[in-house]
Order: structure tokens, then sequence, then C-alpha cells
């Protein structure tokens, strides 16, 4: 191949270079896969603990859906979770029965407790729960802590599944969940098994997602 040969390949290589630069940088961004989810749990986890645990007010969306005697189950956070304490003292005045999650171990569904401010017990993972011979309830509202969701309601969880079998054998419940507004993806692809939220609620606003709400 000659001096002209091998400068008109090179100029072909060039302009095709140019072509897949430019491609790339008017593509959008590829949302990240829940199929990803390790590395994007990792990613997740990291902002929320550079931003540290915030708290969360309860919005008006929040105490509109409260009436006395509906059960709302909350969580003690855990290091850098959102924390729903005002979400938790606002159902305590509208009436409302609270819950506690109980962890016995990753491969065992958790249970809801009845929590009435009485003294609660360290679990597995860093928990702080109630004790195990508490009251068994059916939650109306299931507060979730969340490592990370997007506005159609799909969310990245722990990674042990406990809220998704928690969903699935309280099919009823409102499920909102609590994280701050750093934790929000574009995007998320769920798994089969996943069952999204019907809300979410940060520090900054209440976002309601695309499932139909009862």
């Amino acid at each position: 191949m000659g001096n002209a040969d091998l400068t008109g390949a090179s100029t072909a290589d060039e302009r095709r270079s140019r072509l897949v630069r430019r491609h790339d940088a008017a593509s959008p961004r590829r949302a990240p896969r829940m199929t990803d989810k390790h590395a994007v749990r990792a990613a997740l986890r990291a902002a929320r603990a550079a931003t540290g645990r915030v708290a969360i007010p309860a919005p008006p969306e929040f105490r509109a859906r409260l009436r006395p005697g509906l059960v709302v189950a909350a969580y003690v956070p855990v290091g850098s979770e959102a924390d729903p304490a005002d979400l938790i003292d606002t159902a305590r005045r509208a009436g409302c029965r609270l819950a506690l999650p109980h962890v016995v171990d990753r491969a065992t569904p958790l249970r809801f407790l009845g929590w009435d401010a009485d003294p609660l017990s360290v679990g597995p993972f860093g928990l702080t729960q109630p004790p195990a011979d508490a009251d068994e309830v059916a939650p109306d509202i299931i507060l979730t802590p969340l490592v990370g969701f997007d506005r159609a309601g799909n969310r990245v969880g722990q990674g042990a599944g406990h809220y998704d079998r928690a969903f699935a054998a309280h099919p009823a419940a409102w499920r909102v969940g609590v994280a701050s507004s750093v934790q929000e993806v574009a995007a998320l692809v769920p798994d089969p098994w996943d069952v999204p939220l019907h809300a979410v609620v940060t520090e900054k606003e209440w976002i309601w997602t695309s499932i139909p709400t009862t």
C-alpha cells in the first residue's frame, strides 16, 4: 500500500472516530440496571454516607393518609439511613399504631411487630427492633428505608430481600420509600420479583410514582 493509500485510510479512520465520539456524546446516559445492583448499591451507599443522616419531614401528602387505628410500620435508622422520626411522631399524634421490623437473619422473612415506645432490643445487622415476643401486626403503611430509588417507584434495598418478601406478604399496604434526595437514580430496571413503591419521601419533596394508590 502506498503513502497516499495510507494517508487516505488514516483520514477515514479519523472521520469514523469523530463520528463515534459525536454519537457517544449525543446519546443519553444509560440508566443503571438492577442486574448491576452490586455496583449501583455500592455507589449509592457511598453517596448516602457522604451526605450523612438526613431528617425527613412529614409532608401534607403523608399526613392526609393517616387515620386513628392505622398500623404504620417504620424503622430505626442504621448508619446514614434517612431518619423517619418526624414521620413516626406525626403518625403517633394522628392516633396510628406503630410497628417496627423484626429480623432474625438474612434468610428468614421479617415480621412487623407492634411498638408502643417500649424498650427495644439489638438485632442482627445493627438493627434496633422490638423483642421477639411482641405482637405481630399487619401494616397499612410501610415506611421503607432505601439505598436508591427512581421516580417510577423502583428501589434498591440492602440486598437481603426482606422488604421484597414483606411487600408480597402485605400487598394491600401503602409502600412509601424514605430516602435522602442524593439517593435518586434516573432509572432502574426492576427484576421480576421487585414490588414497586407507591411514593417516595425525601427531605426535599414527596414523589408520587406511577403505581395506583387506593
